[in-house]
């Protein structure tokens, strides 16, 4: 799906398709600098992480695992409830791996700061994380994010895997969703 598809739903298209995947590109090329040598595992957190995991890891010119979690800190609404859950864990051992989390946006960066804290304890080799999207002026934890995809500013957004009430992942392009959508 497009943004011309549902142009009533979205207030603006801040990225298309084309912009998101040359990014995600450029990230590929620094990932596989940074990464040189050593064994890397990707780490996507589900849901909203398929898009950006499947398209980082077919721009990779190197081999990587990957595995999956689910963690959640939201409900069907547009802001975090700050409660995390693990809804999905991991099936491997993080023991002297090079793991690399992807996500597809950071905002209030509190369920990614509780994501890191768990990892750590696993002990890997090292921990990394990729963003597609960040909100800089959402953050209320400070998490440490290597690779950001693209800046946005503080609103409520969909597409590329990002979601409301379950729909909009399968959007191509990411946009604003339009309040009437919400409100």
């Amino acid at each position: 799906m497009d943004a011309s598809d549902i142009q009533s739903d979205l207030s603006d298209v801040l990225y298309t398709a084309d912009q998101i995947q040359n990014r995600l590109n450029e990230l590929a090329a620094e990932i596989e600098a940074d990464y040189a040598g050593r064994d890397l595992l990707l780490v996507g957190v589900l849901n909203g992480a398929i898009m950006v995991m499947a398209d980082l890891s077919r721009s990779l010119k190197r081999h990587c695992e990957m595995d999956w979690m689910a963690i959640s800190s939201y409900g069907s609404g547009t802001q975090s409830s700050g409660v995390v859950r693990i809804l999905k864990d991991l099936n491997t051992d993080l023991s002297g791996r090079h793991v690399l989390v992807v996500e597809d946006i950071v905002d209030t960066g509190l369920t990614l700061a509780y994501l890191i804290q768990n990892l750590k304890s696993r002990n890997p080799a090292s921990i990394g994380v990729m963003a597609m999207f960040r909100k800089p002026e959402a953050l209320r934890s400070p998490v440490e994010v290597k690779y950001i995809g693209y800046d946005l500013p503080n609103e409520f957004v969909v597409g590329y895997g990002l979601d409301y009430a379950g729909r909009y992942r399968n959007l191509r392009d990411l946009g604003t969703l339009a309040p009437h959508v919400y409100s």
